[in-house]
This record gives C-alpha cells, structure tokens and sequence, in this order.
C-alpha cells in the first residue's frame, strides 16, 4: 500500500493516536493505553467507530432505519470512550464514524489523516483468542501495514499500563 507521508513532526502538526472504540471487552485496554501515552507525550486521540454496510442490506425502509440505529449506538459509545479519555489524561479526542468494512475504514482513514502515526489495538484475554482484528492486523497485513500497532494485552491492569504508558 502507498501512503501519503506522515506529517506528525512537522510544523503545525502532532502525532495522532487511533484506537478503533467497539463493544469489546478489551477495547477499553487499548483506549486507557492510548489515552495514557498520548497524555504523557503531547499526542492527540482519534477514536473510530465502524458500522458495518452488511447489516444494513434489507428492505428499503428497514435497511435505513437499522443503519440510523446502529450510526446512533456507534455516536454512543464514541461519546463514552471520549469521555472516558478526558478523565484519564485530560484530553479531548476527535470522534469519528465510518461505514464499511472495518479494516478497510482503518486504512482509508490512516490515508486520508497524515498525522495518524500509531494504531492502538488490545488482544482479547478469553480462550477466543485475541480478536478478529487483532488476528487480522497480526497475520498477513502486519508486515504491509503503514504505520505501527500497538497490541496491548487485555490482560493488563490500570496500574501495569500507567507503568508502561
């Protein structure tokens, strides 16, 4: 994949950090790592919510009435991944929703944001595995993928992350 360059250091511009905020039990790890760092650094916070279109390929009425549904559930939990951020370390994250499918959103969004310079993921802690995006950021796409990812354990504690953070 051809990126644009990364613009985070340079005048005008700072490191942007992007966590993509699901319903997940581990995305909260993944949102208090980024929240953390970013603090600690003077870097910024992108939360992304991805709806996914298949859902929403039913009658016509229905079809849009789910997606308005689910656009509403996704503004939600931005809100609430936000607001968890700014009492983590007093920043105030840019919230984004996008439709579609889900790595392809993440790598439309790091093309188009020049200053999105880490992706912070978090691995699953059940006997499930790590995560559907995590399995797939982790297999094939790492060695292509155009900017870092940080996979935080799920596993870690408020207090192991703040001493890594």
């Amino acid at each position: 994949m051809t990126l644009k360059p990364r613009r985070s250091y340079e005048a005008g511009h700072r490191p942007k950090f992007l966590v993509v905020v699901d319903d997940s039990e581990e995305c909260d790890r993944a949102l208090y790592f980024a929240a953390r760092r970013a603090g600690r650094v003077g870097a910024s916070l992108a939360l992304l919510a991805v709806i996914s279109p298949a859902d929403f390929q039913h009658w016509l009425g229905v079809g849009s009435l789910m997606e308005a549904e689910a656009a509403e559930e996704a503004g939600q939990r931005l809100e609430a991944a936000a607001a968890r951020a700014r009492a983590i370390a007093g920043i105030e994250p840019e919230q984004i929703i996008r439709t579609g499918p889900k790595a392809d959103e993440i790598l439309a969004l790091i093309e188009e944001d020049e200053d999105i310079s880490l992706l912070v993921v978090a691995a699953g802690s059940g006997s499930e595995g790590p995560g559907p995006l995590v399995t797939h950021l982790a297999g094939k796409t790492a060695a292509s993928f155009p900017i870092p990812i940080a996979i935080v354990p799920g596993a870690l504690r408020d207090a192991d992350i703040d001493a890594l953070a």
